[in-house]
């Protein structure tokens, strides 16, 4: 059932962000770094020693919301650089660097303020931890790779659409 509302959180989250985007590659782009969250997720419950849950899965649910929110910062300032004119090799680069600070603050105090909770060994936070870890986790391993990975997939997406990508 969990495995059902993930691929249909999935589908939701990219027709809302084909309409307003007008492309269907593009939320494609920005979709690219959710299985890395949930790799992170997973290394997150290996770290900590717990094992994957029902409400492990469901932190990796919010987990998806939270990376697409970054992937869509950084694809978004891509395309304003785009629009303005500016070449696609260096809207992408631009776009990692301007938006680098903001992704990355922002992702690290979110793993602060689940930190806490993820290394409570209370009793009564046992239902919370594993979502904890999922979020705080996930989001820490799928950020770095965000910052290395999603100017290269836009690279890869640019010059597959014949934009003018160098190589």
């Amino acid at each position: 059932v969990l495995l059902g509302g993930l691929l249909v959180a999935l589908v939701v989250i990219y027709a809302l962000l084909a309409v307003p985007l007008g492309s269907y590659g593009r939320p494609l782009l920005i979709m690219a770094i959710i299985p890395f969250g949930m790799v992170g997720a997973i290394l997150g419950h290996w770290i900590v020693g717990i094992s994957l849950s029902a409400q492990s899965i469901l932190g990796i649910l919010g987990l998806s919301g939270v990376v697409v929110n970054d992937s869509l910062m950084m694809v978004d300032f891509i395309d304003e650089r785009l629009r303005s004119g500016i070449p696609a090799a260096r809207a992408i680069v631009d776009g990692a660097k301007a938006r680098f600070r903001p992704i990355f603050l922002t992702s690290l105090t979110t793993f602060l303020g689940f930190a806490p909770l993820i290394f409570e060994r209370s009793p009564q936070a046992r239902i919370l931890v594993p979502p904890a870890v999922s979020l705080g986790f996930g989001l820490v391993f799928a950020t770095a790779i965000l910052m290395l990975i999603l100017p290269a997939f836009a690279a890869v997406a640019f010059r597959a659409a014949g934009t003018g990508v160098p190589p």
